[in-house]
């Protein structure tokens, strides 16, 4: 099973959010189970500083050696940041997932909806595989 960190929020499509808490600014990657769904990342297209984002937008991509899957926005508001290493070096969706592997931020514009608490998304992709 993948590491699920306990501090960290999530969505039905597999990715992660931190910093919700603070209600300002959050930080957006894909979990160690997309990850390992995917396998090798070979490719990251991440959206544009300045860009305005609904919650659920598609925002970016992931190629892999296996597949390419959209990345969703999980909270509205503006982009702020992007990862500019994994664009670099798309193996860090793989071995950093919930660190150096980050993919970008969001200055949120209201409260996140939908979002499943760490045990949550534990149960969710307990049946996938």
């Amino acid at each position: 099973m993948s590491n699920i960190p306990d501090d960290l929020n999530y969505t039905k499509e597999h990715e992660w959010v931190s910093g919700v808490d603070d209600g300002i600014t959050v930080t957006v990657g894909i979990t160690a189970f997309a990850a390992e769904a995917l396998g090798d990342v070979v490719f990251v297209q991440l959206p544009e500083v300045g860009a305005t984002v609904e919650a659920g937008d598609s925002v970016g991509e992931v190629e892999s050696t296996k597949s390419v899957s959209e990345i969703y926005s999980p909270v509205g508001g503006e982009i702020v940041e992007v990862n500019q290493a994994i664009v670099d070096d798309p193996s860090l969706a793989n071995s950093e997932p919930y660190g150096d592997g980050w993919m970008f931020r969001v200055r949120m514009e209201g409260d996140p909806e939908d979002l499943l608490s760490a045990e949550e998304y534990a149960a969710l992709t307990s049946g996938e595989s």
